[in-house]
């Protein structure tokens, strides 16, 4: 009786390691047979090394299809935008580069049918500190999830950390005020900062360790992404104090005053005036007592139901703009959101 037991602990111990192995052997098998991937990069500057360049990247599978899924766009460890590839396997952003030299790398995150690659790394200058005026670089570090790409589950927010590293701030004769905003959210999503206008300043910050340069402890701004969940639906309201509303006399009014018109024509036949009294009532009981009243709906199926953030993937953009009333310095960067 004893060995028998041991042997029915035994197998027991056998199948919960099974069901341990199992899937972690099955997610190797699946990313094995995943397909490997091709990614370029090809970097195209303004004239006279101008801070802005277009990146654009492509990347293609070892069966010549294009891959699908997300794409970073790095300058060395710093990561410059995220961006989603098109049908095509392609895709390009915009990036802000501060005067001096930038390694630019693309580095594809692979999907379920792809694994991941990086690009050669592209070698550019965008000129001395002393050439352009002062500037800043925006990115985004996440925090609520830990990663990027964001992903939610509609009715669910995310935060972020956005970052403005000054850039030849010592030029500044008074302190440049950034404005930061959000473009590209789906429907029924929001984004906010806090605070949403960032100073930076002509010296080092007196929070920054003595000597250290300003972009060592950079302006931040704390960004949220809202989503909207799906409502249920609201219960009816109780039958009380039901009181019209101006649409609902904005109704009633013409036919009322119609009536109330042909029984003052029809004064001299009684009985065209009775009739025309019978319709008047008729009428008005008509609207308060059905779909026609404005209220009608909500006192007997409650307030409707509220629709969710459409799910789906999507490229966010977050802008940082700043003038001094003669020339607008514009900043970008991007970030991939998917919403469940």
């Amino acid at each position: 009786m004893k060995r028998r037991g041991w042997r029915l602990e035994y197998v027991a111990g056998l199948a919960v390691a099974l069901a341990v192995v199992a899937p972690a052997a099955k997610a190797q098998d699946a990313a094995a047979q995943a397909v490997p991937t091709q990614t370029t990069l090809s970097v195209t500057q303004g004239e006279s090394g101008s801070a802005q360049a277009t990146a654009t990247v492509n990347v293609i599978g070892a069966d010549g299809l294009p891959a699908s899924g997300v794409v970073n766009i790095d300058d060395g460890a710093r990561q410059l935008a995220e961006t989603t590839l098109n049908a095509e396997g392609q895709t390009s952003a915009t990036v802000t580069l501060p005067p001096g030299e930038h390694t630019l790398r693309a580095v594809y995150l692979g999907d379920a049918k792809h694994q991941t690659s990086a690009s050669d790394s592209n070698e550019l200058n965008t000129g001395t500190s002393s050439g352009p005026g002062a500037n800043f670089q925006v990115s985004v570090t996440p925090i609520s999830p830990a990663t990027l790409p964001m992903t939610l589950t509609a009715g669910q927010s995310g935060s972020l950390t956005v970052t403005l590293t000054p850039v030849n701030n010592a030029t500044l004769t008074s302190p440049m005020f950034v404005t930061l905003s959000c473009s590209g959210l789906p429907s029924l999503a929001s984004c906010s900062f806090a605070p949403e206008n960032v100073e930076i300043l002509s010296t080092t910050p007196a929070s920054c360790t003595a000597g250290s340069p300003a972009s060592a402890c950079p302006p931040t701004s704390l960004m949220v992404i809202e989503t909207q969940g799906q409502g249920t639906a609201g219960t009816p309201a109780p039958p009380a104090d039901r009181h019209g509303s101006p649409a609902g006399a904005a109704l009633l009014l013409p036919g009322v005053l119609g009536l109330g018109g042909l029984a003052w024509g029809a004064r001299r036949r009684r009985w065209l005036q009775r009739l025309a009294l019978m319709g008047m009532v008729a009428l008005v009981t008509t609207l308060g007592t059905t779909a026609c009243n404005p209220f009608y709906y909500y006192y007997n199926h409650g307030p409707p139901v509220t629709p969710a953030t459409p799910a789906g993937t999507y490229t966010v953009t977050v802008t940082a703009q700043t003038s001094n009333g003669v020339t607008a310095i514009i900043n970008s960067t991007t970030l991939v959101l998917t919403v469940k």
